[in-house]
């Protein structure tokens, strides 16, 4: 009988109306795929698709700005980072409260930071990595009072980097303690009622979803920060971008934000609808392995920099998915430097071949996984390498049989998709493509993609852990700059191409509407009519 409801709600709001009907004027329909949320618990999503809902659920303590990518306020109205930069003080808003009608404090703050270290689930991960662990939360997440709250940092860092990581969705969602706890099993924390609940302060409240068909937020009244005008979000699952380009051009569907680029292309000419692409995090890279000793010869790696038609692929392949990228820190962090400019060049490929002795070439493997943007890419490289003598078989699979493939470090070249850049700090994007503080096989550093190409230079994981803790911000910002030219100099194992953005289709009347699906709130959504 819930189902029934639940169908029967859902089909309310789907709009099943004549083509080219208009959908409600205070109801906003996005399609999207949700294969990855098992589960609407902060502590325990994974991937991009729930932080894209919950981000509309939960409130964090800061923000990013979606033009610049600067920290801004949310629940924290201010911060203060100390002289010797190990701790950061929070001071939150007054009379914030969650939909429940309960007040927001520094005690919810507290517990939804100490509930996701408790618990040790896929959230605690970022946190892990900087020290932070569930033995050690009391000393580490302090409320001064009800409206000020201190985090200091287990080792030396950079708390931006920390507040950083807690804008998002997940490790960074405040929940109504009193409400959890309410609904708390066996020690659980509630992690069995927030499966399908939730408990936030966020512009809307969790309605209900129904796993791979739909997800319907509500608006939550008494949002702090003024009412929604749209009074519900109806979020359909609708893998296919045909079915979510079709949706766009009857009406059905305000926003499409999986769309393939054949779609995106056609949608473009269409009337009453726009197209926009944003910057995202990380990049599509060539990556070599050092298992492989010709790979683990600087001159040969350098070579590869020159096989790689960078402009051909961005503009024939990439528009929608990527734009030219060759350093492995995003733009929008800060001290990213400019590219260095290279450029197709099969002569100057077949001299440093030959300096490293294969001046005849080679045979040689690229992994790849059998996704379009990525299979026409690892394709253009397959061609470009052949110019120069290095026949390379292609490899595709899903997934989990490339990265896995990576994750053992059983490969020789490999075209993927990654390399941090969930938060603009350059510290997210070289500790995920160059650090590596263990080489061996034992430590399975998998989250490194250093250790996965078997690459380690110690030079530079120095060097990162100094930019890291560096206290002034010029000169932090000089010495990224100088790990970016080092890496240049190093010849590293991940080669960017592209630069990872996103792209969304939506109705022309649609306003205010976030496209980063890692910052989209609906929020400020209206309809222009």
């Amino acid at each position: 009988m819930k189902h029934f409801f639940a169908s029967a709600a859902m089909a309310a709001l789907m709009v099943s109306t004549p083509a080219l009907a208009d959908t409600p004027d205070d109801q906003l329909v996005a399609a999207f795929t949700m294969n990855n949320i098992l589960t609407m618990d902060p502590a325990a999503i994974t991937g991009g698709e729930a932080v894209q809902v919950l981000n509309n659920v939960y409130d964090a303590l800061v923000q990013f700005d979606p033009e610049t990518y600067e920290l801004q306020p949310r629940i924290a109205e201010s911060w203060e980072y100390s002289d010797d930069n190990r701790s950061v003080t929070l001071t939150l808003r007054p009379y914030v409260t969650f939909a429940s009608g309960n007040p927001l404090t520094a005690e919810d703050v507290k517990f939804s930071l100490d509930r996701v270290m408790k618990l040790g689930l896929a959230q605690s991960s970022g946190l892990s990595s900087r020290g932070f662990t569930a033995e050690n939360v009391d000393e580490h997440f302090v409320v001064e009072d009800d409206h000020t709250f201190t985090i200091n940092l287990p080792q030396a860092d950079d708390p931006q980097l920390i507040l950083m990581y807690l804008t998002q969705a997940g490790i960074g969602s405040i929940l109504d303690r009193d409400l959890v706890m309410e609904h708390e099993e066996n020690g659980d924390m509630g992690q069995a009622w927030l499966t399908n609940n939730s408990a936030g302060s966020g512009a809307f409240v969790l309605d209900r979803w129904q796993s791979n068909e739909y997800v319907i937020l509500t608006r939550n009244d008494e949002f702090w920060d003024g009412v929604p005008e749209m009074q519900r979000v109806l979020m359909r699952h609708l893998p296919e971008s045909q079915s979510q380009r079709l949706g766009l051009e009857q009406g059905d569907i305000d926003v499409g934000f999986t769309l393939a680029a054949p779609d995106l292309r056609a949608l473009e000419d269409a009337e009453g609808i726009e197209v926009e692409t944003v910057p995202s995090a990380g990049f599509y890279y060539l990556a070599a392995s050092m298992e492989d000793e010709r790979f683990a010869n600087p001159k040969v790696r350098e070579a590869l920099r020159y096989l790689i038609d960078y402009d051909g692929i961005n503009s024939a392949i990439m528009p929608y998915f990527g734009v030219e990228r060759q350093r492995p820190v995003n733009t929008n962090a800060f001290g990213a430097l400019d590219d260095p400019g290279y450029e197709l060049d099969v002569e100057r490929a077949r001299e440093l071949l030959a300096e490293a002795g294969y001046e005849d070439g080679f045979d040689t493997t690229i992994r790849v996984i059998s996704e379009q943007q990525f299979l026409d890419s690892a394709t253009a490289i397959q061609n470009t390498l052949g110019q120069a003598g290095i026949n390379a078989e292609i490899i595709t699979g899903d997934g989990g049989q490339i990265y896995g493939a990576m994750r053992d470090r059983d490969f020789e070249l490999l075209v993927g998709r990654g390399g941090g850049g969930q938060e603009p700090h350059p510290d997210s994007n070289l500790r995920a493509t160059v650090y590596n503080p263990d080489n061996s096989q034992e430590a399975g550093l998998t989250n490194y993609q250093g250790w996965r190409t078997s690459y380690q230079d110690e030079e530079l994981n120095e060097m990162i852990e100094t930019a890291l803790t560096e206290g002034d911000r010029d000169r932090q910002i000089e010495l990224y700059g100088e790990i970016q030219e080092a890496i240049d100099e190093k010849v590293t194992t991940i080669q960017p191409f592209s630069e990872r953005v996103v792209t969304a289709a939506y109705q022309d009347e649609v306003d205010g509407l976030i496209i980063n699906p890692w910052i989209t709130r609906f929020e400020d959504v209206t309809k222009d009519r």
